[in-house]
């Protein structure tokens, strides 16, 4: 039989691949999009990682979502850094979530407060895919905008407190092994993973939408 870790990864396999070859994302990692757009982006992201990481600590003490909550993976600081470096220090005043992506958040914080099982899907699948595809993200905005190398503007990808990401995610996936949760709740785990995929996709689409690739 499976592991838990396996059933995951398998199952949202094809969600993944929608949303990595989102037409916003191939025409941002393919340089025709300018910076303003990798900065209208990196925004969005701070919604969905406020609302994964202020509710983090209510969950540390958790027996499901608990061991999950590991700080070397937080991201909000390294976020607001990027922002700060893109729009300036009074970037805050500016910045605001598209209705795609206030859904997104809003889904993060129900399943934080009322659903700790289901709050491991979104941690799931925005920290594994930091760890994994957001490299090659950081890779081409420093060669497309010449960000320095690990500096301002791509701190969001530097994990700098994980040395290994490979024994890393080898330890995350025997965490998800040992989740306590019998299998109806793995089964709706599974499917919020797939919900964490569609919401993400739709925020690359909605970013599609406000920068569209002039014919």
């Amino acid at each position: 039989m499976d592991s838990f870790s396996t059933v995951i990864r398998t199952a949202s396999h094809e969600q993944h691949v929608e949303a990595e070859t989102s037409t916003f994302m191939s025409d941002l990692l393919g340089g025709r999009l300018g910076v303003d757009a990798y900065a209208r982006y990196t925004e969005q992201l701070w919604f969905v990682y406020d609302a994964l990481e202020s509710e983090a600590g209510q969950l540390a003490s958790d027996p499901v979502a608990g061991p999950f909550i590991q700080p070397e993976l937080f991201r909000l600081r390294a976020l607001e850094k990027d922002l700060a470096h893109l729009r300036g220090p009074e970037w805050r005043a500016g910045a605001s979530a598209l209705p795609a992506t206030q859904a997104y958040a809003d889904r993060v914080r129900t399943c934080a407060q009322e659903w700790p099982a289901g709050y491991i899907a979104h941690h799931y699948t925005r920290y594994l895919g930091d760890l994994s595809g957001g490299q090659i993200i950081r890779d081409k905005a420093e060669k497309t905008w010449g960000f320095e190398r690990k500096g301002d503007g791509v701190r969001f990808y530097v994990f700098e407190e994980i040395t290994n990401p490979a024994a890393f995610k080898r330890g995350y996936r025997e965490l998800l092994d040992a989740v306590r949760a019998d299998d109806l709740e793995k089964q709706r785990v599974v499917a919020e993973c797939k919900r964490a995929f569609a919401l993400n996709t739709a925020v690359f689409r909605a970013l599609g939408e406000e920068f569209p690739l002039s014919a």
